[in-house]
């Protein structure tokens, strides 16, 4: 017998078979993946192309009034005009330098959190404080490389030494009572003496303080009778005759001080302590927006106003790229690493 076809309703000869159901749902589906796609580019385009659009935050590790504090407020003021935004400095002392790097650390890395470092001395307070949750290579995105401030070696004026022989030679004649400031267990400050000390075999007593701003009045006064410290931080103090400036720590001479030895050229063969800066991104912040905070800081150091303010203070400007800010970092500590482990130095 034969049987009729199948009559099909006009809503139901619309509807596509399976397989053309399947293949209409791939499309859809990649059509919708692909526009996401787009849409989050264009996010992450958009974002990029308006940065910044709001302040920034720059953690330094050291109180106000030192040589990190016065590069950091110098560097972000002139930032700020370059990004058209203001850069607002954070200050956040202690441990070394390692409370701030640990705020800085933990920032988000999106743009708008920035470390500004005393580069030394985090390569030698990670390896002072081995369980420091944070560190300057794992948890950080270099920048640039900033500047280099020499210390200087300043001692109270009743200190009857007017050059490096003397003072060595009236460090041995006290016997191991002369206290001296640091700017903190484990800064560049302490290391920098211990350095002198264990080279001219003699002993001191150490009395840490939380950056130079709070040293500073207390050898000004007498209490302790010498520290190394910043060009910057101790220069107002040198010019009123308050302290007595007898060498630089740095391998060369600094301009501002043009006929004040260093350490080494006035009889401690082989002291260098070279004081690096640099400025660095929490870990993840986006390459496009690191370049694009490179190129601020390169034209900030580029003003002649900028570079000769700072080299008054101590500083000598030596803008330099990412790659070679973390070539310092890694070759500072290393040195410092050696350094230590030879002083037997730990806190």
């Amino acid at each position: 017998m034969h049987r009729a076809p199948t009559s099909l309703s006009p809503e139901s000869a619309l509807l596509p078979s399976n397989s053309t159901r399947r293949d209409l749902l791939r499309n859809a589906l990649g059509l919708a993946a692909g526009s996401a796609l787009v849409g989050t580019s264009h996010s992450v385009w958009a974002q990029s192309a308006g940065y910044p659009d709001r302040p920034l935050r720059m953690v330094i590790a050291f109180p106000a009034g030192g040589a990190t504090d016065i590069l950091a407020r110098t560097l972000g003021q002139s930032m700020g005009t370059h990004l058209k935004q203001s850069v607002v400095v954070e200050n956040k002392p202690g441990a070394g330098g390692m409370i701030g790097m640990e705020a800085g650390a933990k920032s988000a890395p999106n743009g708008y959190n920035l470390f500004l470092c005393a580069l030394t001395n985090q390569a030698i307070a990670g390896h002072l404080y081995p369980k420091a949750t944070s560190d300057i290579t794992r948890d950080f995105e270099p920048v640039a490389l900033l500047a280099n401030g020499a210390h200087i070696l300043n001692v109270h004026p009743s200190v009857p030494a007017r050059n490096m022989s003397e003072f060595a030679a009236w460090l041995k004649a006290s016997d191991g009572k002369i206290n001296y400031a640091s700017q903190g267990n484990g800064t560049l400050s302490h290391l920098e003496a211990e350095l002198l000390l264990q080279t001219l075999g003699v002993p001191a007593v150490h009395v840490p303080y939380r950056g130079s701003s709070q040293a500073l009045p207390d050898l000004i006064a007498g209490n302790v009778m010498f520290m190394f410290d910043s060009v910057a931080a101790s220069q107002p103090f040198i010019k009123t005759g308050q302290l007595r400036a007898l060498a630089v720590t740095s391998g060369q001479r600094v301009p501002v001080y043009p006929d004040l030895p260093t350490v080494e050229e006035a009889g401690v063969k082989g002291y260098n302590a070279d004081n690096w800066f640099g400025l660095y991104a929490p870990k993840g912040t986006p390459a496009d927006i690191r370049d694009r905070l490179s190129d601020a800081v390169q034209k900030s150091l580029a003003e002649a106003a900028l570079t000769e303010g700072l080299l008054q203070k101590g500083f000598v400007v030596h803008f330099d790229n990412a790659q070679r800010l973390a070539a310092v970092t890694a070759s500072d500590r290393a040195k410092w690493g050696a350094v230590l482990k030879a002083a037997n130095i730990t806190l």
